[in-house]
C-alpha cells in the first residue's frame, strides 16, 4: 500500500539516505519568488538532482526544479532550475562550510516542507556511500524484514 503524503511535506529527496550517510540535519528557509510558492502549493517541485553549495559565505540550493504553473506570469519569465538562496545564520553557514572543506563532507537537500506559511528546506551534512556500503545496507534491511516476518508467523502459530 502506498504511503500517504505527510501534511507539511512538499518534496523529498528519497535517494539521499541511500546514497549518503547523513551525519547532521539542519533546517533553512528559502528565498522564493511568487510563482515558485504557487508551484510548491501545487506540489510541482523536485529535489532529485539538487545540491547545496556555499559561495561567498552564502548557502545556495542549486539544481532543484520548481515547475511553473501554466498560468504563471511571463514578465519576468520563470526559470525552473535557478539557484535559490538559503536563509541560515552566518555562524551556521561558517560552521557547515568548515566541515565541508576539512572533512570531505557534502550538503544534501533532504526535504522541502511547510512550517506555517513559510517554506523550509531540511539539509543534511553527509558522506557519500560506496557501492558495497549500499549493498550491505540492503542486505541488513532485507534481514530485518525477514526477522519481522518470521516473528509474526511464529506468534500466529504458523511456524
Amino acid at each position: 500500500m502506498a504511503r500517504k503524503p505527510q501534511p507539511g511535506r512538499i518534496a523529498a529527496n528519497r535517494r539521499a539516505y541511500r546514497n549518503f550517510q547523513i551525519l547532521e540535519e539542519h533546517d533553512a528557509g528559502l528565498a522564493l519568488l511568487g510563482w515558485e510558492v504557487k508551484a510548491l502549493r501545487a506540489n510541482r517541485a523536485s529535489l532529485a538532482e539538487a545540491f547545496v553549495a556555499i559561495r561567498d559565505r552564502e548557502a545556495w540550493l542549486t539544481g532543484a526544479n520548481f515547475a511553473p504553473l501554466p498560468n504563471a506570469s511571463v514578465h519576468p519569465p520563470p526559470v525552473p532550475d535557478r539557484s535559490r538562496k538559503l536563509l541560515l545564520h552566518r555562524n551556521q553557514i561558517d560552521r557547515l562550510a568548515g566541515k565541508v572543506q576539512q572533512r570531505g563532507l557534502t550538503l544534501i537537500p533532504l526535504a522541502l516542507y511547510w512550517s506555517g506559511s513559510k517554506v523550509k528546506l531540511r539539509i543534511g551534512l553527509g558522506r557519500g556511500r560506496k557501492q558495497y556500503d549500499k549493498r550491505r545496507l540492503d542486505q541488513e534491511r532485507d534481514w530485518q524484514r525477514e526477522k519481522q516476518r518470521l516473528a509474526r508467523h511464529a506468534a500466529q502459530g504458523r511456524w
